[in-house]
This record gives structure tokens, sequence and C-alpha cells, in this order.
């Protein structure tokens, strides 16, 4: 089984006065865990109430292991959620923080070279301690390097991200993020995919459209999908879905094109359920 490393924040997600454990590479971490894949995740906590909190979550959903570091300094981290009339989530997100500080340690180091792929984002980036760790383990690893781009503005530099595309062999944004990266002309947008493509050299291009499904790039052939129809509840951890049913199929070397319609199942799926992570198995996801 390929063995996965999910990289970079873990934190609580507060809607007013219900918390909920959270962060992109983490929800990614355990809707790979629902995928069947093999998962390790790499964050670091503070030394508190609510990074005791967040270690006894990770323990409960088997994600807890010497990958979480402890920060003796920098809190563990607390995000205000806001939604929409529509469900859609923005973030208020404080820093520093104890996953601005993720240490280049001997586990992580032996973690990532021993990967077949490596799931990270952008937010986790936001500081140079974190950002060195990360790009010094993509240096040295053969993985597969999967980047979620998963723009949280203020909170990124282009020039950052341009650093982390580039070293990406898999690259998955949603709309808005294609707007910035590779053109804001949605009726060119394959026509911009594949401009892009030929400046960066991923290997796969994967573009999120809200309720109008994704459209991917790989081996030199485009896929598409028109999405399912959901009622949202909030779209907390839908692309985080998205992204775990597309990895898992992309690693299986599954035909692209159900990879793609797993992942629009998946996403939409969790759209319709409160929060990031709810449960569900292939029957379940067939019935919906």
């Amino acid at each position: 089984m390929n063995k996965i490393l999910c990289f970079g924040e873990i934190l609580w997600d507060t809607f007013g006065d219900e918390k909920v454990a959270g962060g992109a590479p983490m929800n990614v971490a355990r809707h790979l865990v629902q995928q069947h894949m093999d998962v390790l995740f790499a964050s670091r906590v503070g030394n508190d109430e609510s990074g005791n909190g967040l270690v006894e979550f990770l323990k409960g959903n088997g994600l807890y292991s010497e990958l979480i570091q402890v920060d003796e300094k920098l809190p563990s981290c607390e995000v205000t959620v806001q939604l929409d009339s529509q469900g859609v989530a923005t973030y208020i997100i404080p820093e520093p923080v104890s996953w601005d500080n993720i240490q280049t340690e001997s586990a992580l180091t032996k973690a990532a070279a021993q990967a077949s792929a490596i799931v990270y984002g952008s937010l986790a980036c936001r500081e140079g301690i974190t950002r060195d760790t990360l790009l010094n383990l993509l240096q040295e690893t053969t993985a597969l390097k999967i980047f979620d781009v998963n723009l949280r503005a203020p909170h990124f530099t282009m020039s950052t991200i341009e650093t982390l595309v580039a070293g990406a062999d898999v690259i998955k944004m949603n709309e808005d993020e294609a707007a910035l990266l590779i053109g804001s002309n949605t009726s060119d947008l394959k026509e911009n995919i594949i401009e892009f493509q030929k400046k960066y050299h991923p290997k796969t291009i994967c573009v999120t459209r809200g309720e109008h499904g994704a459209m991917a790039w790989h081996d030199y052939e485009f896929y598409e999908h028109p999405g399912c129809p959901v009622n949202v509840v909030d779209t907390v951890g839908a692309g985080d879905a998205f992204l775990a049913a597309f990895v898992s199929g992309l690693l299986k070397n599954e035909p692209m094109q159900g990879v793609i319609e797993k992942a629009c199942l998946v996403g939409s799926y969790v759209a319709g359920k409160r929060g990031a992570n709810p449960i569900y198995d292939e029957s379940l996801l067939a019935k919906f």
C-alpha cells in the first residue's frame, strides 16, 4: 500500500460556541484513511490545553505519531470560521502559532524519505521555519509531491506559491485560485491550464469548480465532471475530501475519469453535511 505523508497545520475551527478539530492537511489525512490508504500526519501543537486536545483527537483517529511535535512557546491554533448564507466559509487565522515552527527532525526526514506521496498546502508555509522544513523534505525525497494550493488571504505571498508550484508533481486548486495562478478567463480554462503546465511542468493539474464539478489535466488529456447536486450545509472540508479521493485514485492508477467522478461525489457529500469530516462508506456514497 502506498504510504502518504500529509504535512502542515492542525487547528481548532471554532463556529460560535462549537469547536472542531481541523486544518486542511489533517482533514485530507482523515479522508485518506476513509479511502483505505496508509497515512502519516506531521504537524506541531502547543504545550497547552488546546494542544492536548488536538493530540487526543489525533490518537482517537489513528493519526498520532512521533511526527506530531510539541512547541514550548507558541500556542496551538484556534481559527474563527464564518459562514455566509450559502454555507461558504471564511477564516480568521492567528499568528504566530505552533505549526509555524515545524522543525526538521529525524523522524520527519525518515517519514518523507519513505513516503510514496507527500501532500502539503500553502498556509503552513506562511513563515520561514515551516516553509524551509517542507522545502528541504521535498528536495530530499522521491515521493510524488502533491500541492493543495488552498490560499488563505492574507497568509501567502506569490513568490512562495510559485516556489511550491514549481516543485509539485500534482497541483490542485479551486476556481478562485486558478484565476490568480493561471488566468481569470474561465472560457479559456483549458488553454490556461496548458500554458501553466508548460511553465511549471507538473504531471497532473486539477481545478475544482464548486457546484460545477471539476476539471483535470493528466497524461496530456483533459477530464471533466459536472458535479453532483447537493444542498450545501457548509463548504468546510469539501475540497479536502475531494483531494483525498483524487489522490487515492491517482496512487491506485485508476482511470482518471473515474477518479474525478469519485472525487466530485465525495466532495459533494461532505459539502452537504456539517463539518469537514463526516463518516461515509461506499454504500452511503452510492445511495447519495
